[in-house]
């Protein structure tokens, strides 16, 4: 697990074959190694034993509702934005057993630990995170690893983790890590820390011209400097370090979407009795597909299961979501019935509640949620036309009034509710 702080030592150039040569090195380890590979029509997370398996040449076109591979002719192997997985499915998998029992003839009951408790627990070298998706890590690790009552399964599987990172240099249409201030550059929480540059992506000092196909490494753990040390790579000149960085800046300039330039936290809560949440309401088919793809997202629900003899029972923890009508069911019914008051309880959790829980914001601005919503809805516009509405009652169109407005004609929290009360 990477320590956060300034990188060690001075930045490596690595060639295709020695990204190659890193998964070699990492599994050799014993690690299991995580990157990103195309199937089934999409750049997807999976087990690979060779660089070849990354998506060389494969970039993709996003839109809210929207995701398609489409070939480039750079051969680059990450220009392409986050996929519908993130690395949470490895971190916080969506299905754990807790611990099965069985009953032996005599009555007798024996139960066993699922993952929980002592298993043996994998230990991942992830290829490929993005500077959104270590911002992700990172909140997840304040959620479910920090606390007085932390997941055993997540901090395990956490503690083990070997992470390399890729800057991005290829923003998608549907990005906007900018305006939520984590990427695209990779500033901390890696063992390594990689930036492509394809042909003519600039030159290096020991004569290696704008034709090769390279990438930049910084080191950012001691495990991390030993792992490159077991690699064949070559000092960065300051050309190529210079390049890197110009990459990274020109897609900071690229970025495909944006949040208002506003504070988000009190925003949503000015918001809450916006007439907007039902124009939301009737696009939204209260799916989950937002949550299961937001590398954030961590609630979970328990099951339990038993055979047709009734002599063997399991409990499993899966993933659930608050767009579930049953999430929020309370004796007499769920608290949040209508689709409006659970859009705007995942909304506002992520955008301003999540600062009250956990210090931070529970978005990373990587687009995941408006490509993978089948309607279309775009968490950035419709915080833009919450600010727009926001800025309209401000000017006095509406004006004060006995309404649940302030002065200002900004909404506020303590109006009228139909939800119980719960944002």
């Amino acid at each position: 697990m990477a320590e956060t702080g300034t990188d060690i030592g001075a930045p490596a150039v690595l060639d295709r074959d020695g990204l190659d040569a890193l998964v070699k090195a990492l599994a050799a380890r014993g690690r299991t190694v995580i990157g990103p590979t195309v199937r089934d029509g999409a750049v997807v997370l999976a087990e690979i034993d060779s660089g070849d398996r990354l998506p060389y040449g494969w970039g993709v076109e996003l839109a809210a509702g929207r995701y398609r591979l489409r070939r480039r002719t750079d051969g680059a192997a990450f220009a392409h934005s986050a996929g519908p997985q993130s690395w949470k499915t490895y971190l916080h998998p969506e299905r754990v057993r807790q611990w099965s029992a069985d009953r032996a003839p005599d009555g007798g009951l024996t139960v066993t630990a699922g993952e929980g408790e002592g298993a043996a627990r994998p230990s991942f070298a992830f290829l490929g995170v993005r500077p959104c998706d270590l911002r992700a890590i990172a909140v997840q690790d304040r959620v479910l690893a920090g606390g007085r009552h932390p997941d055993g399964v997540y901090r395990a599987r956490r503690e083990r983790a070997f992470i390399v990172a890729v800057e991005c240099t290829e923003p998608g249409e549907t990005c906007f890590c900018v305006s939520m201030g984590s990427g695209p550059a990779a500033e901390n929480g890696y063992d390594l820390a990689l930036t492509e540059l394809t042909a003519g992506g600039g030159g290096d000092t020991d004569g290696h011209g704008d034709g090769e196909h390279r990438f930049l490494v910084r080191v950012g753990s001691e495990e991390g400097a030993a792992v490159l040390e077991e690699v064949a790579h070559r000092p960065a000149g300051r050309p190529t370090a210079a390049a890197a960085r110009d990459r990274v800046t020109e897609a900071s300039r690229r970025m495909g979407r944006a949040m208002p330039p506003v504070d988000l936290r009190r925003l949503m809560g000015d918001s809450l009795d916006s007439a907007h949440w039902d124009d939301i309401a009737e696009r939204c088919l209260s799916c989950g597909n937002c949550t299961l793809v937001c590398p954030t997202c961590f609630c979970t629900t328990t099951e339990d299961v038993t055979d047709l003899t009734g002599d063997h029972a399991e409990r499993w923890r899966r993933w659930d979501s608050c767009f579930d009508l049953d999430f929020s069911f309370m004796h007499g019914g769920p608290v949040r019935s209508s689709v409006r008051s659970r859009h705007r309880q995942w909304m506002t959790h992520k955008l301003a509640t999540w600062y009250d829980q956990f210090g931070s914001s529970g978005c990373v601005g990587c687009g995941r949620c408006v490509v993978w919503c089948p309607a279309g809805i775009d968490i950035t516009e419709e915080a833009a036309e919450f600010h727009a509405r926001a800025r309209e009652a401000e000017s006095g169109r509406d004006g004060p009034g006995g309404d649940g407005r302030t002065g200002s004609g900004v909404p506020t929290a303590a109006a009228h509710r139909t939800d119980g009360g719960l944002p």
